[in-house]
């Protein structure tokens, strides 16, 4: 029980950084919020407009035949910033969705900045 215990702790830990960093960042049309979600398999995100509730661009790391980890987050960050690119986006506002900043999410951001994309 100890395990299951823990992992609900971790959950919630978890939900309360997500409702807290929601609570303050929101995307609009000229800089979308680009929100990461990492399992233990793939890496994936979504650059959102939240005023029209719409998705502008996104990247699974799975559709790349990558698996998570640092070097491959900024892989996926830099075909992602092509996406964005594409859709004309060159500023963002970076959503950790929860997570921790370091590891994979921060390696993620980086990525983006090291191919032009503003956070």
């Amino acid at each position: 029980m100890s395990r299951a215990k823990d992992l609900a702790k971790k959950q919630a830990l978890r939900a309360r950084r997500k409702r807290r960093v929601r609570g303050s960042i929101s995307g609009t049309a000229l800089r979308p919020r680009v929100s990461v979600f990492k399992s233990n398999k793939y890496l994936s995100a979504q650059a959102i407009n939240d005023v029209d509730g719409v998705t502008l661009a996104s990247i699974n790391s799975k559709a790349l035949g990558l698996s998570v980890s640092k070097e491959n987050a900024t892989k996926v960050a830099a075909a992602f910033a092509e996406n964005l690119k594409g859709a004309g986006v060159d500023t963002v506002v970076f959503d950790r969705n929860g997570y921790l900043y370091h590891g994979v999410v921060a390696a993620f951001a980086d990525g983006l900045r090291d191919n032009g994309i503003k956070l």
